[in-house]
């Protein structure tokens, strides 16, 4: 009888850590499944597309411009010499961007440049959806503000299909690089990609985001 009281002890204890396992198997996979709502991309179907809407007169929600993707480019020149430099280039990129950077490489061989086809000189991310927008939020409210003498960006840089690029000249604007570790300062080219068909609904949908164009001085007459 004694031996028939422990199985049924050990059954039942080894019954309830199963269920307990599971339970916290379940709660482990729904905190795992929680996602946090980006902010840019809540307040571009609750505000700007309404307001796209209304000042450009689309009759479907279809026609409002959104953003695509956006292409951030390292260029290196530097790798033709060191190609280490070239190394330095894709982790920094890869922290700030968080997504695997692709190696760019010539096409044609410049004698002057000293340059090869087939050699690396480059690095590019593609960024879409989450992660796009995670990216512009950083941009606008934390690189930017950190550019020395900072005024504005130009609304010159468009390129007449609704695109638009600006160049950063120092990658120490993100905070994900460690000013201590680099040993070059490094510029990148960051394209941001809309459906736009002109240039001008561009426009009004990146400073909707929050762009910080340079204002326009209204010229009295």
């Amino acid at each position: 009888m004694a031996e028939k009281n422990t199985k049924k002890e050990t059954t039942t204890k080894s019954s309830k850590s199963k269920t307990e396992k599971k339970a916290k198997d379940t709660k482990s996979s729904e905190e795992t499944n929680i996602k946090i709502p980006i902010r840019l991309f809540e307040y571009y179907k609750k505000d700007i597309i309404p307001s796209l809407m209304k000042s450009f007169n689309y009759k479907n929600v279809m026609q409002v411009p959104k953003l695509h993707k956006i292409v951030v480019n390292m260029g290196v020149g530097a790798a033709v010499a060191d190609s280490k430099v070239l190394d330095e280039a894709v982790k920094e990129l890869e922290s700030i961007t968080g997504q695997k950077a692709s190696i760019r490489i010539a096409r044609k061989s410049i004698s002057n440049f000293k340059l090869r086809e087939g050699m690396k000189i480059g690095a590019k991310v593609t960024l879409r959806n989450q992660r796009m927008y995670e990216f512009l939020d950083r941009v606008i409210n934390i690189a930017l503000p950190r550019v020395r003498d900072f005024r504005g960006l130009s609304d010159k840089s468009f390129d007449g299909r609704g695109n638009y690029t600006i160049g950063v000249k120092e990658q120490i604007i993100f905070p994900e690089v460690d000013i201590e570790k680099i040993n070059r300062i490094m510029g990148m080219d960051i394209t941001f990609v809309t459906t736009a068909k002109t240039d001008n609904e561009a426009y009004e949908l990146l400073k909707s985001f929050g762009v910080p164009f340079i204002k326009k001085e209204v010229k009295s007459a």
